[in-house]
């Protein structure tokens, strides 16, 4: 009788403890507001590195995996950067229950006109090597993008084509109008400023900028919370408790230095480094020059576009309209918002920043080619769902796409590193494509 009188007790004791610590757990999510769908993608980003890690010989070998090196996750976020530009965009199309399938030709179009520019026209009338070449290309490459976007958009709001339709025209339209730019021919080499966007060696800002950059970044986030909980304060929204304000802070602190701590782990390959050494007059020692690559030029791109993208999406009242025309569009049109030139102005943003993402991209291959941007927008669309944009319009994340982008462009450098052949690639992004619409199919079902 008392041992099951204290049998009794002690699972009633430790039920009472799981449930404090179910609590606890519900608890720090809601005073943190850390959205939870956010946190399973960085989950789920985590089992991928890691078992890509183990897969390539991590944790368990002498030599150690390839996937978590500061070599391979620097490489990483240079070939994120391009398709993190296009999702920032898709968001705000797929918001509107819309989709554009041209992105990758629009970026192959604009690529290719970016080309001929710096390496034909621009140099005979500005000279070789003029630092306003890549200045230049990339704003007309940015004009012919929006107009391009501006052209998707009319027809599909004033004409009342479906954008599938008009998209999937322009996908085939700008590879074709890609071939004919230079019927066929590959344009290199690249403006020597213009490389700079694409990475490498000369397009990283180094150690010292990177954690100057790094420091600049706390700050910011620092400002942006207390600014959260002054603007709370005055208008008498309810508070997080002070602690969530430390976790965030301290989180967010976390994740930026320990992204510019790995860039900074990537030296220079030995041949450039040696060569810099002979031409500064630096004596090579006996271990060899560390020097390192910091931050890439095309990630703090990216970055900046994001920042540019969540702004206009919060803050500003044309994304308050675009979410609100995703939301209900008949509402939306009574409510006095021109729905019809919102749409136009979307597509026009998104083809500005295919541009974006072309010059990346060229600068990066340091060449413009005819197959360049191939499936960019199945990576895109993808990388949009994935981060949270939902397929029935009037809910999406930019950060989440930025996101998402880094899964898809992580579970294909895994899949490289494995010697994984493409095709079977491109399955493996096909099922993570439709399991990612159907996980957000049943989390709509389930919030109803």
């Amino acid at each position: 009788m008392a041992e099951t009188i204290q049998s009794t007790t002690n699972s009633k004791t430790s039920g009472a403890a799981g449930q404090a610590e179910g609590n606890f757990v519900a608890r720090f999510f809601r005073a943190t507001e850390i959205d939870t769908r956010m946190l399973g993608m960085i989950g789920a980003l985590l089992i991928i590195w890691v078992g890509f890690h183990i897969l390539t010989g991590g944790f368990f070998t002498d030599e150690g995996g390839l996937f978590l090196t500061p070599r391979n996750l620097w490489n990483l976020s240079v070939q994120t950067a391009s398709v993190a530009v296009m999702a920032t965009g898709m968001v705000l199309i797929i918001v509107t229950r819309n989709i554009d399938l041209s992105v990758g030709s629009v970026l192959g179009f604009t690529g290719m006109i970016m080309g001929v520019l710096q390496s034909r026209l621009l140099p005979e009338l500005l000279g070789f090597d003029h630092p306003a070449i890549w200045i230049v290309a990339l704003a007309c490459g940015m004009l012919i993008g929006g107009l391009i976007g501006a052209l998707h958009g009319v027809i599909i709001a004033f004409m009342g084509v479906p954008s599938f339709i008009v998209t999937l025209g322009g996908l085939l339209i700008w590879r074709g109008a890609t071939w004919f730019v230079t019927s066929g021919q590959t344009v290199a080499p690249m403006d020597v400023n213009f490389r700079l966007m694409g990475g490498g060696t000369e397009g990283s800002i180094g150690a010292t900028w990177s954690w100057v950059l790094g420091v600049i970044a706390c700050l910011a986030i620092i400002a942006a919370i207390v600014n959260a909980r002054h603007q709370r304060k005055r208008f008498h929204f309810p508070r997080r408790p002070v602690w969530a304000e430390y976790v965030l802070v301290a989180l967010g602190c976390i994740v930026v230095l320990g992204a510019v701590y790995i860039a900074n782990d990537y030296p220079w390959p030995e041949a450039i480094a040696r060569r810099y050494a002979e031409a500064n007059n630096i004596a090579w020692p006996e271990g060899g020059l560390f020097i390192s690559q910091g931050i890439a030029i095309p990630v703090l791109m990216a970055i900046a576009v994001g920042i540019v993208m969540t702004f206009i999406a919060t803050r500003l009242r044309f994304g308050r309209y675009v979410f609100a025309i995703g939301g209900n569009p008949e509402a939306a049109e009574l409510a006095g918002i021109k729905t019809r030139w919102v749409t136009v102005k979307i597509f026009a943003l998104m083809g500005m920043l295919c541009a974006i993402a072309a010059a990346i991209s060229t600068a990066r291959l340091n060449a413009a080619t005819n197959a360049q941007g191939e499936l960019d927008e199945l990576y895109t669309i993808a990388a949009a769902v994935i981060g949270g944009t939902s397929l029935a319009g009037g809910m999406g994340s930019i950060a989440g796409a930025m996101l998402g982008a880094l899964v898809m462009q992580s579970l294909q450098s895994g899949m490289v590193l494995l010697g994984i052949d493409s095709p079977f690639q491109r399955i493996v992004v096909g099922m993570v494509l439709v399991t990612a619409v159907w996980l957000d199919t049943v989390y709509r079902s389930r919030a109803k």
